[in-house]
């Protein structure tokens, strides 16, 4: 599950904390051309105000609208099946007609799980563990509504049966950049709109004005130097590592944990003679193996024919995109990219 529905979590969290009454909505099965996958979350505060998306957009308003009418239900008769807690099942785009009306594309058709939020225990549990990195599953049982939580593991899916609904909750997506200049910014600035956590190493004093002047908003300075920072931070599935320094001094020891860990993706700056003799200097004095150099994405990012720092920094996070999605990478056609002659 993608960090947004851990942020739709915190703030179904703070609602229910201030007293609001909150539902959270769960898309269970799509058909056609659904805007949202499944285990997409959306929470609704009693007052109507929203977090996250199901449909984007489509059919947020009559969710609005039923939600506001069972809480008010509810909260007038205490005997009533909305009262008693549990979760209900809710399908959109049956239809041709109604998937027209709710302007879902193509047809498409969408099967949610609506259900009150009262017990915010496990809310806070999953918030704690993935923000500690842990892959987490919750489990709902649609008959009572109870929630129960176990540890998952990368790759398992989201599952459902009609009685139990299996979600996933992933820690957030985070990036280690080796090196704080002009580049490391952009890329810095772009990852984090993409909602990664970004972290900057850089023990040369001289750029750390750098990014404390210029940095991204939410960037986090990590001290030390960088094969120690790479081993302490324990990188994992959900973690890029990326070597900008142009410095072997910095780039080559950080590259040398980066591709002994679990990080999804280890890239560096370079021209393809840069990364050639890289490699060479990683296979013979630390002796790496060919499956973990081959790890390495050198010369770094797509190839775009990037020039600039901003064009190049696409490049970079569009590949760290494509590789967190396991999207296979189009056949390039050569060309003379900046990534290239550094």
């Amino acid at each position: 599950m993608e960090s947004l529905d851990l942020r739709v979590l915190a703030d179904a969290l703070a609602w229910k904390q201030a007293g609001h009454a909150v539902s959270l909505v769960t898309v269970v099965e799509t058909w056609g051309s659904a805007p949202r996958p499944p285990g997409a979350l959306l929470a609704v505060r009693g007052d109507g105000m929203v977090s996250g998306s199901v449909s984007g957009g489509c059919v947020e308003d009559d969710l609005i609208a039923r939600t506001k009418a069972t809480m008010q239900q509810a909260a007038t008769d205490p005997r009533s099946e909305p009262a008693t807690g549990k979760p209900a099942m809710l399908a959109y785009g049956v239809s041709k007609e109604e998937a027209a009306r709710f302007g879902l594309p193509c047809g498409g058709t969408l099967r949610l799980v609506q259900e009150p939020l009262r017990d915010t225990t496990w809310v806070q549990a999953v918030l704690e563990r993935t923000a500690a990195h842990q892959l987490v599953a919750r489990t709902l049982t649609l008959a009572s509504g109870a929630v129960t939580l176990h540890d998952a593991v990368r790759g398992q899916a989201m599952h459902f049966d009609g009685s139990t609904l299996t979600t996933l909750f992933g820690p957030r997506w985070r990036l280690l950049l080796i090196g704080a200049g002009q580049l490391s910014q952009a890329v810095a600035a772009m990852a984090t709109a993409l909602d990664f956590e970004v972290l900057v190493c850089d023990p040369r004093e001289e750029y750390a004005f750098t990014l404390a002047g210029h940095g991204a908003p939410g960037v986090q300075r990590v001290e030390g130097m960088p094969d120690d920072v790479v081993r302490e931070l324990q990188a994992d599935a959900h973690t890029a590592i990326v070597a900008l320094t142009h410095d072997p001094k910095l780039d080559d020891m950080a590259l040398l944990e980066a591709l002994t860990s679990d990080a999804f993706y280890v890239g560096a700056l370079g021209s393809q003679r840069n990364q050639d003799a890289r490699k060479k200097r990683l296979a013979q004095h630390f002796d790496l193996s060919a499956a973990q150099l081959d790890r390495l994405h050198g010369p770094v990012g797509l190839r775009l024919g990037a020039r600039t720092p901003a064009e190049i920094a696409v490049s970079i996070v569009a590949q760290i995109v494509q590789v967190k999605n396991r999207v296979a990478a189009v056949p390039e056609v050569p060309s003379r990219s900046a990534c290239a002659l550094a």
